[in-house]
């Protein structure tokens, strides 16, 4: 390249760094390079596809523009990807080139693919991977599950430009209960049909997509790419992780909702005990259709053997399970549906290898690791401030007050020494619950109770008791 070819690409860079602001320019065109300049034809590079399809579609006649008040003569274009490795492809190897009579075509181009992995830097855009037995069809309904399944399928068959009912819709549950099902579920019909794009991410891929993005300077792209997307699916948020992640994520939260995309979202827990979280972004979370999936009952712990039995013989048609052993695992695999799954892969597996058919001893013998105990009841705060304010004869609310009077403060370090050793809730997020209080109070009366109910026999009794309470409820 020429000493005049360089000088002018530093005059066209000036012209458009003044033309598109700054952080554009940096988003954008910082890493932009000439190729070479010949007849009516400029060869530009960038280093991935994404930045590539991006400036086509938006910057096209902006670049054309600054160089031909350079070179006039100029009247097209090139923009190619290099690579690390080589330079950058010749000339019968190029795409079309760019011009200001591609814009238009350009951009309807980026919008239908902004779901398919573009570049390695930006795959996250592509999505996180889907189970194609995840589907609407092999999602198995009871008691604990209808509304959450509900919700899930009007988001799925809405239209575009159809009034979101309520948004974002946000599913918790615990592990093995079929919240990554319902998820995969809406991704998989609402992307059917082509109208509208869905994009499914767990909250690692996202952080990973918005990380890379930051170190390839493209974090604009990204952001502008992600707020195109017409639902935005989000798994496992209890995994997100970083103040700067989260406070992007805060933003394209904000920015979907209120264009009127939808946003589904699932955790292990409600909104209120996302604590990692921002307050701003719990807030808005809680402040959509909240839905918890419960625990799953014996009859549809039933329905889900039946339906996993029926998908293995479409399979295997000699496979058959007796009633009685379906009866056997649907009573005694008691945790989650994963487990119920593994069971009739194990016998699936028995079966075939040995050539033996299933019977209940068999069954007995392959899943009676996956019998576990019963898992003791899920404590909640609330329950212990109501349990514990019952039994002292005060309020709930003289427990969240300021109150110092001795027949208050004593209720109160009782029921914050309960919530820290009956919950998993952090001592920050206790003092939260307890009228926002600091998490050194909580820890002086969880360490001062701890003290008194080792030489206090009637505290000790007291304690005891309001932790059956609180088990029985």
């Amino acid at each position: 390249m020429s000493n005049m070819e360089q000088d002018r690409w530093s005059r066209v860079k000036g012209r458009l760094r003044s033309s598109v602001g700054e952080d554009v320019y940096t988003s954008w065109f910082a890493r932009m390079d000439l190729e070479g300049v010949q007849d009516e034809s400029v060869r530009l590079s960038v280093p991935t596809r994404f930045l590539k399809s991006w400036i086509q579609a938006h910057y096209a006649e902006r670049v054309l523009s600054c160089w031909q008040a350079e070179m006039p003569e100029v009247h097209r274009i090139d923009l190619t990807v290099r690579t690390a490795l080589r330079p950058a492809a010749p000339a019968k190897e190029m795409p079309a080139p760019v011009d200001t009579r591609r814009v238009e075509r350009a951009a309807p181009e980026l919008r239908a693919t902004a779901t398919t992995p573009v570049s390695v830097n930006h795959d996250a855009l592509g999505g996180s991977p889907l189970d194609p037995r995840l589907t609407f069809a092999s999602f198995v309904i009871g008691r604990s599950n209808t509304l959450a399944h509900a919700a899930a399928r009007q988001v799925a068959e809405g239209r575009r430009g159809d009034p979101v009912m309520f948004n974002p819709l946000y599913i918790h549950a615990g592990v093995g209960l079929g919240k990554t099902h319902l998820l995969q579920a809406v991704t998989w019909a609402g992307n059917s049909g082509n109208e509208r794009k869905v994009l499914y991410l767990t909250a690692e891929k996202f952080m990973y997509g918005f990380v890379a993005a930051l170190k390839t300077q493209t974090a604009l792209a990204f952001k502008e790419a992600l707020r195109g997307i017409d639902v935005l699916v989000i798994d496992d948020l209890q995994f997100l992780q970083g103040k700067s992640t989260q406070a992007e994520f805060c933003h394209t939260l904000n920015a979907l909702i209120d264009a009127g995309r939808q946003v589904v979202i699932a955790a292990d827990r409600p909104p209120s005990d996302l604590e990692s979280l921002d307050d701003r972004v719990r807030s808005r979370l809680a402040g959509g259709l909240v839905v918890e999936m419960g625990s799953l009952g014996e009859e549809l712990r039933l329905g889900i053997l039946k339906s996993r039995v029926a998908a293995a013989r479409a399979h295997h048609a000699s496979f058959s399970v007796p009633d009685p052993v379906l009866d056997y695992l649907a009573r005694t695999i008691t945790h989650n549906g994963r487990d119920l799954e593994g069971a009739i892969n194990r016998l699936l597996a028995h079966s075939k290898l040995n050539a033996q058919p299933v019977t209940l001893e068999m069954a007995e013998r392959e899943v009676r690791d996956l019998i576990r105990p019963q898992e003791p009841k899920r404590i909640k705060i609330e329950d212990i401030q109501r349990v514990v304010a019952r039994q002292y004869n005060v309020s709930r609310s003289d427990l969240l007050s300021s109150r110092r009077t001795a027949n208050v403060v004593r209720p109160r370090q009782v029921a914050m020494y309960l919530a820290k050793t009956m919950t998993l809730r952090s001592l920050p997020e206790i003092g939260r619950r307890f009228g926002g209080r600091d998490h050194t109070t909580v820890l002086h009366a969880v360490r001062k109770i701890e003290a008194l109910v080792g030489k206090d026999t009637t505290l000790s009794e007291e304690v005891d008791a309001l932790k059956r309470q609180l088990q029985q409820e």
